[in-house]
């Protein structure tokens, strides 16, 4: 029988403890995708979360939801995690004529609400509609951090006239915020499918009137069904706008900005180093998903958004993607224009592209797909091709990298979870000794100095979504004692051997037999595992505590 391992005080105790070993602290590690920016105060981490939970609150009709609408709340849209990418696609309809897109008539915009209050208001698509598409929805990861890159860095991408004969011709979709003065600057479009919203207000903003018929300040007019105001009235009692401020002075919009403003960047795991991303430069990808920016310098901006270095791999610029293209006008872009989308978290998005037409199947399925409709038109059809004539090796390495972005520290399974399946693992890469950045133990390098070590547990135990636990009382989590070889864990259960009330019973089956005795037998004159007494060597002191046990563990 084992004795109950003593739970340390609390987890910050124990992390603590963990500190003073190797200087670890939890800002050594990459956030997980849905998790704050490392560096928010106090009050800007209690913004996040009030954002966060009015995220994924439904609006009561009474409220003023509706009376079209597509969803009730933000996270049924933006669900992997809250926040992220969806697999809910929206419609957008209208007509075409000589390949030049025009609104339907009486329309104000080509989204299509899909639900409505009643009946009697719902919302049609046209039967002699000439454009029907689906979009899917795109992430709000770090959203805060892509409104930070100033404008003259995205211009700087843009080739509008492929002066070096590329193939490649981004342009920046100008636009004007909202919440921007008419006279105002515009700005360099960003979000959006179609960079059409430079601002994460604008694009709270929009959502919440388009997406949820949430009137406010910056969109103050309902959305009438298929343009007919008559209906709209008679189905919304609620006054505009809907959206009113709450106790300390913020609406709607302002809470889910917040959140959608101090949502952490993706991981990308290992963070640098892989020959994939060599590939991926190689073959031309990097000519529209951008590796890096640098946010503002601006001193009005918050610290942890201020001058920070991010990986988005977007260019956030407009191109003609060719055959993929939806066919769609939004302000300045054209229909076979379309925004470069981000790659952090790419790992985790299922279905893939603006229409969600790579879907299902394994990762690389799904990518490999991906890349392929980028051709044989459109910008990117240089880079598709130069794909599909790597090696079947070479295709693998591009196709892990793409894997990595998103990949938390740690989580060798891939399930989001750090958990003991994980330390499982880490064990292994401890005892294999060096590393690179294209081997699988790279996920358990954190600072990517070739070797999984003491550092790295320590980061490991901070990571770990499960208690931290101290069963032998030295102040010391069990699991860097496990992993440093301090104590044994002979039967893999994560809990030290030296922590069983019956210690010759090496296997953890509750009985001392021949099994206990074939491991010390095993591993004589080694160390490991039958190191009853733990003095570094297996012997006959070892033995005679098997013996003396043996039988029924009490």
């Amino acid at each position: 029988m084992r004795t109950v391992p003593t739970l340390l005080v609390t987890a910050s105790a124990a992390l603590l403890a963990l500190a003073s070993h190797a200087g670890a602290t939890d800002s050594a590690l990459q956030a997980k995708m849905g998790e704050p920016l490392h560096g928010l105060t106090t009050v800007q981490r209690d913004r996040f979360q009030i954002g966060r939970t009015l995220f994924s609150m439904p609006i009561p009709i009474e409220d003023g939801l509706g009376p079209i609408m597509n969803k009730s709340n933000c996270g049924s849209c933006h669900s992997n995690p809250i926040g992220g990418w969806g697999a809910i696609s929206v419609t957008r309809f209208g007509i075409e004529k000589k390949g030049v897109f025009s609104l339907y008539p009486g329309e104000s915009q080509s989204l299509a609400q899909s639900l409505a209050n009643s009946s009697f208001c719902a919302e049609v698509v046209p039967a002699d509609a000439t454009v029907v598409r689906t979009r899917l929805t795109n992430s709000s990861m770090a959203f805060g951090l892509v409104e930070a890159i100033p404008d003259v860095q995205i211009a700087a991408h843009a080739d509008e006239l492929d002066v070096d004969g590329d193939g490649v011709s981004g342009r920046v979709h100008w636009v004007r915020p909202l919440e921007a003065a008419p006279t105002s600057p515009l700005r360099a479009g960003r979000f959006g499918w179609k960079a059409q919203v430079a601002t994460v207000l604008t694009f709270s903003s929009d959502a919440s009137r388009n997406e949820m018929g949430f009137t406010n300040r910056l969109t103050p007019d309902e959305n009438p069904p298929n343009g007919d105001f008559a209906r709209s009235a008679v189905c919304d009692a609620v006054s505009d706008p809907e959206d009113t401020n709450d106790a300390d002075g913020f609406a709607f919009i302002d809470r889910v900005t917040h959140f959608q403003r101090y949502l952490a960047p993706p991981p990308q795991t290992p963070r640098s180093g892989m020959t994939g991303e060599t590939l991926f430069n190689q073959v031309g990808c990097v000519k529209c998903h951008s590796a890096s920016f640098t946010t503002s310098s601006d001193a009005l901006l918050e610290n942890a958004i201020r001058s920070q270095s991010i990986r988005p791999y977007s260019d956030f610029l407009l191109h003609d993607v060719g055959l993929i293209a939806d066919g769609i006008s939004d302000g300045d872009a054209t229909e076979a224009e379309m925004r470069t989308p981000t790659l952090w978290g790419v790992r985790t998005r299922d279905p893939m592209l603006h229409d969600g037409s790579a879907a299902g199947g394994s990762f690389t399925a799904r990518v490999t797909l991906a890349i392929a409709k980028h051709g044989p038109y459109g910008e990117g059809a240089a880079s598709s091709a130069a794909f599909a004539l790597l090696s079947p090796s070479n295709q693998a390495h591009l196709v892990k990298f793409l894997n990595s972005l998103g990949r938390a520290e740690f989580d060798f399974d891939g399930d989001g979870i750090i958990d003991i399946l994980d330390f499982f693992a880490l064990r292994v890469c401890i005892a294999q000794g060096t590393t690179n950045a294209d081997n699988e133990c790279a996920i358990a390098d954190v600072n990517q100095d070739g070797s999984v070590n003491a550092t790295d547990v320590d980061l490991f135990v901070l990571a770990f979504n499960g208690d931290i636990l101290d069963c032998n009382n030295n102040s010391v989590a069990d699991l860097r004692d496990i992993a440093l070889g301090t104590s044994q864990d002979a039967n893999d259960d994560g809990v030290p051997d030296e922590c069983m009330a019956c210690p010759a019973d090496v296997s953890g089956d509750g009985t001392v037999n021949g099994v206990d005795l074939s491991i010390v037998l095993a591993n004589w004159a080694g160390s490991g595992a039958g190191d009853i007494d733990h003095d570094g060597i297996v012997n006959g002191a070892d033995l005679a505590v098997v013996l003396a046990g043996w039988g029924l563990c009490q």
